[in-house]
């Protein structure tokens, strides 16, 4: 890859890895499921004026905005609500490629290779690691939720093969940006019924400077320039020379929590972040080295 591109991916490592520091800052002042709900109102308006509809039909687009988007994003923010540390949840969030292997393997019959395996269990294990941990702020609910949004996003990357094996093809940004009409509306609907007309209205009548920069950060830097640059970077290179990039997302996930909320991880979370991210390490890159193998 050019230098250039290379520069440009990681960039986009750094805006996904600071992305988890934000929803801790933005869900402090405005309550999660409303966050969600002006998330992607402002992903979607105006880009969907720019950006060409996806060739789907909207059974398609419905099913990948109410598992990606209501069902991944509402459990992430209520999750760093109620006490997951923005640094772990990134980690912890990456769970996702093993719950994909998982819901592949039973839903799509695909088989397992000799390196997914081994990464699967290795993550598995750090995952019980810091379920075991006791101190810091972590909770057994905002653990939880963040395992629950891994599987939606699991869910989300098996219904996007289920497009192609329908034989549809997308770009993945107008796929995001059209998807993001979907959720405002069951995300209203849910924050009006589980965090209550008052704490909507207080926090609609109490926008910040802050929470707008919050809420503009994640629509628009963490989500269309994200995505926008991902998809050009997947458009010049083979998806195997961008994916190992990501693993870097929750590498500076750590960080900008150490730096930017003083989070730290206790031993026992260490060692099972660790565990998970060798996992996800092995996942990606072990099949290509075992083919390389004499």
């Amino acid at each position: 890859m050019p230098l250039l591109d290379i520069a440009q991916a990681l960039a986009i490592v750094l805006v996904w890895g600071v992305n988890f520091v934000v929803i801790k800052w933005g869900v402090a002042d405005v309550p999660p499921l409303l966050l969600g709900a002006l998330r992607f109102s402002l992903a979607a308006i105006p880009a969907v004026f720019f950006i060409r509809r996806p060739a789907l039909p909207w059974r398609w687009l419905a099913a990948y905005a109410l598992t990606v988007g209501v069902g991944q994003f509402g459990c992430l923010f209520s999750a760093i609500k109620l006490g997951m540390p923005a640094g772990l949840a990134s980690v912890v969030l990456q769970s996702q490629a093993f719950f994909t292997l998982i819901l592949a393997g039973l839903w799509l019959k695909e088989r397992w290779q000799a390196a997914q395996i081994a990464g699967l269990l290795c993550a598995a294990s750090g995952l019980v690691l810091i379920g075991l941990s006791k101190g810091g702020s972590m909770t057994a609910l905002g653990l939880g939720l963040t395992l629950a949004a891994a599987l939606c996003w699991a869910t989300s990357n098996v219904v996007v093969r289920l497009m192609g094996q329908a034989g549809y093809k997308s770009d993945p940004l107008g796929l995001v940006v059209w998807s993001s009409l979907i959720p405002p509306l069951p995300f209203l609907l849910l924050s009006w019924l589980l965090e209550g007309e008052t704490r909507m209205l207080t926090a609609l009548q109490h926008f910040s400077w802050s929470s707008f920069l919050a809420v503009a950060y994640l629509a628009f830097v963490a989500t269309l320039l994200g995505y926008g640059l991902w998809s050009r970077l997947l458009g010049r290179h083979p998806a195997n020379k961008v994916a190992p990039f990501s693993l870097l997302v929750p590498v500076v996930g750590l960080l900008a929590a150490a730096l930017l909320l003083g989070e730290r991880l206790t031993l026992l979370q260490t060692l099972g972040s660790l565990l998970l991210l060798g996992g996800l390490l092995v996942n990606v890159l072990g099949g290509r080295w075992l083919q390389r193998r004499p």
